[in-house]
């Protein structure tokens, strides 16, 4: 049977209503946990109010040595 271990990454929005995110950082961030063999498994923005988020919520698994 096979086994994962899961990472809850969250990044908080900028601006004075939120909801601008820096496209290149996140980008980056997840080839980096590409590249460690992290698969994203779902990912979903916190609702502030108005359309705005105040943040961005993204959940990663990979296989789990045994």
């Amino acid at each position: 049977m096979e086994k994962f271990e899961y990472k809850v990454v969250t990044y908080d929005t900028k601006g004075f209503w939120g909801g601008s995110v820096d496209i290149q950082q996140i980008e980056s961030r997840f080839n980096e946990l590409g590249n460690d063999g992290w698969e994203m498994v779902s990912c979903t923005s916190t609702n502030q109010s108005y359309g705005a988020s105040k943040s961005i919520v993204c959940v990663f698994k990979r296989k789990k040595d045994r």
